[in-house]
């Protein structure tokens, strides 16, 4: 992870097999590692498709619209970043183009009341800097 030099949140730091995907997100495009061979999708993104072994994957979009299929409410101050967002919202998401292709992401604490095992999300994107976008997700 990178800091962030107008935040103390931790930013991802881009490797070989994840760049595709902070390039599309740039360009405020959801994607997912997706085998050729099978059509499985992977993600996070790895070397191998986790259904075949196929080692033939490229990025596809997606819909960015899914499900909560797991969330936690986090009052712990001591997470670098994010101290003076307390109560906040992690969530995991189950995209809609496959049982158990999942994304993380974080709501504010204003909707913990709101949100749900199941309650649907849809993909956005906050330009942090000219370097970084991150793709985030919203109730809708």
């Amino acid at each position: 992870m990178n800091q962030h030099t107008s935040t103390s949140k931790p930013l991802p730091a881009a490797d070989e097999l994840s760049q595709p995907f902070w390039d599309a997100a740039k360009q405020h495009q959801l994607v997912a590692q997706r085998c050729q061979e099978c059509g499985y999708f992977n993600h996070p993104p790895r070397p191998a498709c986790d259904a075949c072994q196929s080692q033939q994957l490229q990025f596809e979009p997606v819909s960015g619209q899914g499900t909560i299929y797991s969330f936690t409410v986090m009052h712990q101050p001591n997470i670098a970043g994010f101290e003076d967002q307390i109560p906040y919202v992690n969530i995991f998401i189950e995209l809609d183009e496959q049982p158990l292709l999942f994304m993380v992401s974080n709501l504010p604490g204003s909707e913990r009341d709101r949100v749900r095992i199941g309650g649907r999300v849809e993909a956005y994107f906050e330009d942090v800097d000219a370097e970084v976008t991150l793709p985030q997700f919203r109730l809708v």
